[in-house]
C-alpha cells in the first residue's frame, strides 16, 4: 500500500509517496493536465518498484494507492479516479490542523505540505472521505448547481449595495419595496429606480406613468396611487448634482441586478433540465422541504457513487450536520462542526428551514427542539441533521420519504 500527498497549484503538482513505514519513496513536481497524469502514474511505479522483492509482487491488483488532496473535483481529481487509486478530498483547514500537530516547525514548503498530507491518509485514510466514482450527470448537476448559487449570492451583494445607496438619497424606494413585501431585484422595483432615479423625479411621477409596472399585478390602482404618494412625501434636500450622481450609480447597479437575474433564470432552467434526467431525483424530490434547486445541490454535492458514504454519519460529516462535543475535565461543549462541504451544509440547512412551512412532522422536531431552549439556528441545523439521515436511509434503500418510517422513534406532538 502507498501513499501520495498531493499538493496542487495552477500549473504543477508537488507529490510525495511514502509507504506503510512512513519511508519517502518518491518526491517529484508533474504538470497539470493529461502529461501530469501520465507523470503521476510514472512516479508512483517507480516508488512501487523501491518496495518489490520479487516479481510476485509486482501484480497490479494487489497494489493499492491513497492519495490525498486539497480538492474534491474537477477534471485532475476524476482522472485519479479514474485511474483506479483511492482519492481522498482533504479539507484545507483539516490539513493544516493536522500539519501542524505532526511537526513543530514552522517552515513551511509545497513538498513539506505534500509529504504532509500524504502522511494524514497514511493515518487516518480511515476516517477521511474518499471521492467516489461519481456519473457525469452528477458531476453536471454539481458544476451548474455551484455556479447557480454563485450567481444567486453574486446578485444579493449587489442587491445590498443598491438598499444602502438609496437608503442615503431616495429612501422612498425601499419603503415601497418593504410595503408589498418585493425584493430591490424584482422586476417593479428595479423598473421604478429606472423611471424615477432621483426624488426630485419621483416628486413629478403620476399614476399613469406607474401603472405600466404593476401591469400583472393585482388591484394595480390601488397599488400606483400609494407609490406616487409615497414618492411625493418630502425628505430631507440634497444637493442636485449629488443626487444626479447617485443616480448614475444606482442606473449602472440596476442593470447588473437585471443580468444576473437573467443569468440566474437560465441557469436554474439548466439545473432542472439536468437534475430532472437522474435516476435519484425522485428521491430527492420526496424529501421534505426539498424541491428541484435544493434537490439538485444536495444530489450534485452528495454524488451518486453508492459506496462513497456508508453510514448516515459518514453523509452528516460530510454536510457538517452533526454536531461536535469538546470535552476537558468537567467541561463540555456541544458545537456546530467547521470541516466538511460548505455548500452541502448551505443546502441541508435551506432544505430544514423550507420544511417546517410545509411538513408538519418536519416542524414538530423543530418545535421540540426549540422547547429544550435551543435558538432558532441551533434548532434549524439539528432538523438538517436528522432530515440528511432520513434521506440517507431513502437513497441507500432506494425508496421515496415516507414519514411512518422516517419519525417513527421521534416522539413528536404533531399539531391537529
Amino acid at each position: 500500500m502507498l501513499f501520495v500527498g498531493d499538493d496542487w497549484a495552477e500549473d504543477h503538482h508537488d507529490l510525495v509517496v511514502i509507504d506503510n513505514s512512513q519511508k519517502v519513496l518518491a518526491r517529484a513536481r508533474v504538470p497539470e493536465g493529461p502529461a501530469g497524469i501520465t507523470a503521476f502514474t510514472d512516479v508512483v511505479a517507480r516508488a512501487a518498484l523501491t518496495t518489490v522483492t520479487s516479481d510476485d509482487d509486482l501484480d497490479d491488483d494487489a497494489l493499492e494507492v491513497m492519495v490525498g488532496i486539497e480538492l474534491n473535483h474537477g477534471p485532475w481529481v476524476q482522472a485519479l479516479v479514474a485511474a483506479g487509486y483511492y482519492v481522498f478530498g482533504v479539507d484545507p483547514l483539516q490539513a493544516k490542523r493536522f500539519r501542524e500537530s505532526w511537526s513543530n516547525s514552522k517552515a513551511k514548503s509545497d513538498s513539506g505540505d505534500a509529504l504532509g498530507l500524504a502522511e494524514l491518509v497514511r493515518s487516518r485514510h480511515r476516517t477521511l472521505t474518499k471521492i467516489g466514482a461519481d456519473s457525469e450527470g452528477s458531476a453536471a448537476i454539481r458544476i451548474l448547481t455551484r455556479e447557480h448559487q454563485r450567481a444567486v449570492w453574486d446578485r444579493t451583494r449587489q442587491t445590498n449595495r443598491l438598499r444602502s445607496t438609496l437608503r442615503e438619497y431616495h429612501p422612498a424606494i425601499v419603503a415601497i419595496a418593504a410595503k408589498y413585501d418585493l425584493p430591490l431585484h424584482d422586476k417593479t422595483i428595479l423598473g421604478l429606480v429606472t423611471l424615477v432615479p432621483t426624488p426630485a423625479a419621483g416628486a413629478r411621477i403620476t399614476v399613469r406613468q406607474v401603472l405600466p409596472l404593476l401591469a400583472r399585478r393585482h388591484d394595480k390602482d390601488a397599488k400606483a396611487a400609494w407609490i406616487v404618494q409615497a414618492l411625493r412625501q418630502r425628505q430631507l434636500p440634497i444637493g442636485p448634482e449629488i443626487a444626479e450622481a447617485y443616480a448614475i450609480t444606482v442606473r449602472a447597479a440596476t442593470r447588473v441586478i437585471a443580468s444576473a437575474s437573467s443569468h440566474i433564470a437560465e441557469l436554474e432552467e439548466q439545473v432542472n433540465a439536468h437534475f430532472s434526467r437522474h435516476p435519484d431525483a425522485e428521491i430527492y424530490l420526496s424529501q421534505p422541504g426539498i424541491g428541484q434547486v435544493i434537490g439538485a445541490r444536495l444530489c450534485g454535492e452528495y454524488g451518486d457513487d453508492s459506496t462513497r458514504f456508508q453510514t448516515a454519519k459518514d453523509r452528516r460529516n460530510f454536510a457538517q450536520t452533526s454536531p461536535l462535543t469538546r470535552q476537558s475535565g468537567k467541561l463540555r461543549i456541544v458545537c456546530a462542526r467547521k470541516a466538511g462541504n460548505d455548500w452541502a451544509l448551505d443546502a441541508a440547512v435551506r432544505q430544514a428551514n423550507a420544511a417546517i412551512m410545509h411538513d408538519k412532522y418536519a416542524y414538530a422536531y423543530y418545535r421540540k427542539q426549540r422547547d429544550r431552549g435551543i435558538n432558532h439556528n441551533a434548532a434549524l441545523r439539528q432538523l438538517a441533521n436528522k432530515l440528511t439521515g432520513i434521506l440517507h436511509g431513502c437513497l441507500a434503500r432506494h425508496h421515496p420519504y415516507d414519514p411512518a418510517i422516517a419519525w417513527a422513534n421521534a416522539d413528536l406532538k404533531i399539531a391537529a
